[in-house]
């Protein structure tokens, strides 16, 4: 198991001004927005606007701070997400526009790259075990409260913003103790070569 802590994330500012993106997890390591096979990050959107384009990506989003976000994904009826709301997911090259439903907010944001993984997104309300089954790779991400994981002969304490990145291949499975009601997992499969 490998802890990530929050202090270690970088947060980058938007070109645009309307918000800011910490970086909490990708693969592989030091990977670009152009050739990354997955990345996990958290967004403050601050301003109304549209969603850049990430051809080839699956993409879900989650909102964990803030009144909340009408979401247009392309020619689909709006859906506004609040914190606590189940994820939306949808095709990065999908055109995508939010408008903030008050002040600005704290969205969670999964990408994975269509042709090379799979994500799954939950929320975490209550400790709970998790078996890998058919899934490579987990992230556990603490939100408002510490939460206790624990794999194989590994635990870790994750303080807010702090994430855990458990591999199958070191442990079957896992357990979560979450502090609060605000906590997620990342489920990602390694999609099979042709």
């Amino acid at each position: 198991m490998r802890v990530i802590r929050a202090r270690d994330c970088k947060t980058t500012r938007w070109k645009n001004g309307g918000g800011s993106t910490t970086e909490i997890a990708i693969e592989p390591a030091n990977a670009s927005l152009e050739d990354f096979d997955w990345r996990i990050s958290m967004a403050v959107v601050a301003s109304d606007g549209p969603f850049s384009n990430f051809p080839g990506i699956d993409r879900t989003l989650a909102i964990i701070k803030g009144s909340g976000l009408i979401l247009t994904v392309g020619d689909a009826m709006p859906v506004t997400l609040a914190t606590g709301t189940v994820p939306i997911s949808f095709q990065g090259d999908t055109p995508t526009a939010a408008r903030l439903t008050a002040d600005e907010i704290t969205d969670l944001n999964v990408m994975t790259r269509s042709n090379r993984f799979r994500h799954t997104l939950l929320r975490v309300s209550t400790s709970m075990s998790c078996e890998f089954g058919h899934n490579d790779t987990a992230v556990v991400l603490s939100l408002d409260g510490a939460t206790r994981v624990v794999a194989g002969q590994d635990s870790a304490t994750l303080d807010h913003g702090d994430a855990a990145l458990i591999d199958r291949t070191t442990t079957a499975d896992f357990h979560i103790e979450p502090a609060a009601n605000n906590c997620y997992l990342i489920w990602l499969k390694a999609q099979q070569s042709p």
